[in-house]
């Protein structure tokens, strides 16, 4: 299962790291203290609305921005969970089915 807190905090620290500044430095910004922004970005805590307007705005970030970034990397996570799955439904089907499944998918990425 992915954590939205997670990528989100993935999201905060790849920015902030990417603009060459440390945590004290935004934390100090954002006017939040520096374990807490350590926490966010560690996906360990949630943050409220208000602290990740803070954050944005520290790193100087749209927050639709951030959240943007936070929605394309779940729809990679979830798009090889589902490739997983499928891969593993694969295995234990019989090679004809899963030849006739194939076949069948083709024929629709062909439109």
């Amino acid at each position: 299962m992915v954590l939205m807190r997670r990528l989100l905090g993935d999201v905060l620290r790849r920015r902030r790291t990417a603009q060459g500044r440390t945590l004290r430095e935004v934390a100090a910004t954002a006017r939040v203290s520096l374990g807490y922004l350590s926490e966010v970005e560690r996906g360990r805590k949630e943050a409220s609305s208000e602290l990740l307007a803070a954050i944005c705005a520290a790193l100087g970030l749209p927050m639709s921005a951030v959240m943007r970034e936070v929605s394309d990397e779940l729809a990679r996570a979830e798009a090889a969970a589902v490739g997983a799955l499928g891969a593993r439904d694969a295995a234990r089907m019989p090679r004809r089915a899963a030849r006739a499944d194939l076949e069948v998918a083709g024929s629709f990425a062909g439109r």
